[in-house]
Formats: C-alpha cells, structure tokens, sequence
C-alpha cells in the first residue's frame, strides 16, 4: 500500500469517527465536549469491568456431595491426610492451562534440593494430586486400624472404585470426570520426585549424599468395559517412599486436611492452604511472598503471583486460616492465622531462615 493510500484511509477512519461522535453530542455540546464525554464514560466502563467480583476461591460442591451413596463403601468418609514432608513445596503444577510437559521445578533446601520432573503426558497437578491425599488418607486409616488389632497391616496396592474416587475428591460423577481420572493417574505415574539430601552417619559421623527419586504413584491398572468406555476398576500402587511414611512408626508423618480443600478453585490457593496448614497449624506463621513463590513452582511472573495471592487474600475464603499481607524488610509478607488462634508474642515470627531468604532473593 503506498503512502498516499494510507493517508487516505486514515482521513476516512478519522471522518468516521468525527460523525460518530457528533452523533452521539448532547443538544448544545461542541465537539470537543461530547468527544471529552465519551471519553470520560469508556474509561468509567473499562473500571467497573476490572472491578466487577472475580470468581469465588471456592466452587460449590457437586449434587448429592453430603448423601451417603448405600452401595458404596464410605471410603470418603476417612479424614482427608497429606504428607507434611512435602507441603511447604509443590510436587505438581499450580496451572489447569500449562501442561508443562518435559519440565523441571528445582527447589533449593538448606541441607539439598528437591525436583520435580515431569513426563510426556505433563506435570502432575495439584488437582491430580487429590489421588495420592486419597492414598494417603486410606493408607493412614488403614494403619491405625492395624495398631488396634482390628486388621491385617495394609499393603502398597489400594484399589477404589472410580466412584469413590470422585466423591473423595468432591467431583461430580459425570463420564467426563472418570475419564479424567485415567488422565491424572497418568500424569502422576510419570511425574518424579527427586530428593537430594546431605546426611550425617550415625555411627563414623562421616558426610554422606542421600539421593532418592521416585513417582507420585509407583503404577496403576484401570479396566474399563469396551462396550461403552466405562471404568470397572481402579488399581494404585502407592510409592515406597509414602508407603514407608505413613506405615513405619508410631506417628505417621501426615496431617489432616479440611474437607473443603477439595473446594478450592486456585491452585495458588490450595498451595496457600497446603503452606498455612504444614507452616502455621492452629496458631500462625509469616512467610515472605517471594520465598512462597520460590516454593511455588509457579511458571507465571511474580507480578502475576503477588496479584493472584493479594486477591485470595481479599477473598478471605481459604478454610481455617485468616491471611493478611504486611510490609518488612524483605518485601511484602503474608500472614497466616488460624481463625481459633490466641497468640501470644512468641506466635509472631517469620518462618524463615534468614539465609532462606537472601537465597531467594537473589
């Protein structure tokens, strides 16, 4: 296109919006006044849009969530566990969007590091992630009942129906959903836990490197009927390393989980949670934003992290725990409290070590 003809078209672009406006001026208003006006009343439109109430945090619950199903084993009964040992990092992807295939989250720990590798089918998500709380909440059930000499002590191969799977999980029990149950077993199959740690021998006090990987699932078996695609079974071998944590010992490694967690719509959110409940318990605990999102794993900029988690806490809807966001010295600071909490000055602390921090802020 040559120069003229561009001059061309933006005179006629030009004249057009000059009638628009002209057409749209109150009696007695000059140009320049309604074109002021209109101006004026696209940027209030473009502000109410942003402000206009974002999703909820937490999703309602699916029909039929709090009826017991009579053919069903009340498996979803068993209070919610997780393994404290890999709360306060993420072991899956915060994202419903970004598969993150491939990919590789490295955490730096004081005494090594920890990282997640994912396979072909992606990272493992913090929603595929609700399996293994349910393998961990059974595995858990399963051993107290063992202490008590109420059962045989519990193997590494769980086997749920698809269904309690899903009611576990506080999922409607659409096709769609069972079908995404294979999905997520093959994302937590593929997807690698790996921990590198120095240890001190017991006995010669010599240093030793401790290096362990392992899958957030060790394998599983689903039959489905060929006929219609139904799944008819579900079988999950748990890891060794969950296997030995919640079965070796007289206190399993493992802490309970508010039913409503399944709830939770962000998976910053359900992070957050995992965070307050492993870090804070019944009292309170300040992490700072950017060792959170350090920990995270998070893929997106902290701009976007920092906006996300300020809007969680306006929110206010995160089960058990008060969040409220204060300035120090590192940047800003979220606080995690407890809705029982009584605090005393001892509770009011930041949870980190200060070389952590430098480390994280670098």
């Amino acid at each position: 296109m040559s120069h003229n003809e561009t001059m061309e078209k933006l005179k006629a672009a030009q004249a057009a919006q000059r009638r628009n406006i002209e057409a749209k001026a109150h009696p007695g208003e000059t140009y320049e006044q309604a074109a002021a006006r209109l101006r004026q009343d696209n940027g209030n439109k473009a502000r109410a849009a942003h402000d206009k109430p974002s999703k909820p945090d937490i999703r309602k619950p699916p029909k039929g969530d709090e009826q017991l199903d009579f053919f069903v084993p009340a498996l979803y009964d068993v209070g919610t566990k997780d393994s404290r040992s890999l709360m306060d990092v993420a072991v899956f992807r915060l994202s419903k969007k970004d598969k993150r295939a491939g990919e590789t989250i490295r955490y730096e720990m004081s005494d090594g590091y920890v990282e997640v590798k994912a396979g072909p089918d992606g990272m493992a998500s913090v929603w595929d992630y609700d399996i293994v709380l349910m393998l961990v909440s059974h595995l858990t059930e399963s051993m107290n009942l063992y202490r008590e000499g109420k059962c045989e002590k519990p193997g590494r191969i769980f086997r749920p129906h698809v269904s309690e799977i899903l009611k576990f999980c506080r999922k409607g029990d659409g096709g769609k959903q069972a079908d995404e149950v294979v999905s997520a077993l093959d994302r937590l199959k593929g997807t690698t836990i790996k921990n590198v740690r120095n240890r001190t021998a017991a006995k010669s006090g010599r240093a030793m490197l401790e290096v362990e990987a392992e899958g957030l699932l060790s394998s599983y078996r689903v039959i489905s009927y060929t006929d219609s695609g139904k799944v008819a079974s579900v079988e999950i071998e748990a890891p060794n390393w969950i296997y030995r944590e919640v079965t070796i010992g007289k206190r399993p490694d493992v802490l309970t989980v508010h039913p409503d967690y399944f709830l939770i719509e962000p998976g910053i959110g359900r992070f957050i949670y995992r965070l307050a409940r492993r870090a804070a318990g019944k009292k309170q605990a300040k992490w700072a934003f950017q060792t959170i999102y350090n920990r995270s794993g998070s893929s997106g900029t902290f701009k976007e992290f920092c906006r996300i988690l300020r809007r969680i806490i306006k929110s206010n809807e995160i089960p058990e725990y008060l969040l409220k966001e204060e300035q120090g010295q590192i940047g800003p600071i979220l606080v995690m409290r407890h809705r029982d909490a009584t605090l005393d000055s001892s509770d009011d602390s930041i949870e980190d070590e200060p070389a952590e921090i430098e480390t994280d802020q670098k």
